[in-house]
């Protein structure tokens, strides 16, 4: 009863998971207010099945489900909705920022239910070295920043596509002041805004676009950098926490596995974004490449030593 009661929650909160994507992205070209309000909608019943698929598993394994690779990818998927909704909350104006987190949810969740065989998805006892009050903390925390630190640094992949076009670049880079001029006649709707508009209309049109592709990356930029922010102490706190839960099992904290090494190299990624972001002055397209490259990073760290099949972490995640 419990493992079909599991498969009920995880494809229904698949299925409204597609649903917020599907809105999200009809949104983006019509950009209808109901559109957004269904994929907001959607999303959020999605978490509460998550929800109720982890606690379902948690209550039938007796431990908290991070025991393999199927459930700590259900977890992400759970996180990456939580921060959504999260993000929602703080950024209503931002129609776009559903677009990039929803589908990024529902990937991940796709690929538990979908891509892993179902051996791999049946619930397993933890071995001695997991059966710790760390678990909960160390575990947690890292899929917590993975969820975060991907979300920034798809935002800032995002940022590097849509200044990628180059179109128009030097006429709004040599006419800002004036775009926002016309920009702000339009809104009085004065009679000199008319007369410069029958005179300039094509000048009018590529400013107020470039205008308005200059605000989006502005607001990617600093959303990219405020959801790094966030990620960034998870992933310091699940570090140290692991470095503590490796000196009760193994007795030293720090072996220099994969697992470890990667993590470490995850974090020095991101700590030399926070830095140039900080004291460098470094906005836009230069600090996004650096974010962009953690995407990557954070991939290999979580997912690629764990196929891998190498290391003290590899057990658990793979039947071998």
């Amino acid at each position: 009863m419990n493992i079909s009661m599991e498969n009920i929650l995880a494809h229904i909160s698949f299925f409204f998971l597609f649903m917020a994507t599907a809105f999200y992205w009809g949104n983006l070209v019509s950009k209808t207010r109901k559109l957004n309000d269904f994929g907001k909608q959607s999303i959020k019943i999605a978490f509460i099945f998550i929800t109720g698929f982890l606690i379902t598993r948690w209550v039938q394994a007796n431990h908290l489900p991070l025991s393999n690779l199927y459930e700590s990818f259900m977890f992400l998927s759970w996180s990456l909705s939580l921060l959504h909704i999260n993000l929602e909350l703080k950024s209503r104006k931002n129609y776009w920022l559903g677009a990039i987190t929803a589908p990024s949810a529902m990937l991940t969740h796709s690929f538990a239910t979908l891509g892993l065989p179902k051996e791999m998805q049946q619930s397993t006892m933890l071995v001695p070295a997991l059966q710790s009050h760390w678990l909960m903390m160390h575990v947690s925390m890292m899929i917590l920043s993975y969820a975060t630190l991907l979300c920034g640094s798809l935002l800032a992949i995002t940022l590097l596509i849509i200044t990628h076009d180059n179109t128009n670049k030097y006429i709004f880079s040599t006419n800002t002041k004036f775009s926002l001029l016309l920009l702000f006649l339009r809104k009085k709707n004065s009679y000199l805004y008319t007369q410069i508009e029958s005179d300039s209309k094509n000048t009018f049109y590529l400013l107020s676009r470039n205008f308005r592709k200059c605000q989006l990356i502005q607001q990617l930029d600093q959303w990219s950098y405020r959801t790094i922010s966030l990620g960034f102490p998870f992933l310091t706190i699940g570090i140290l926490s692991g470095a503590v839960w490796a000196n009760e099992a193994w007795g030293s904290y720090w072996s220099w596995d994969p697992k470890e090494t990667w993590a470490l190299i995850t974090w020095f990624i991101y700590a030399i974004y926070l830095h140039i972001r900080m004291t460098k002055s470094w906005q836009g397209k230069q600090s996004a490449i650096v974010a962009s490259s953690g995407f990557f990073i954070v991939w290999i760290c979580y997912l690629g030593v764990n196929l891998s099949g190498i290391g003290l972490h590899s057990y658990g995640w793979l039947i071998r």
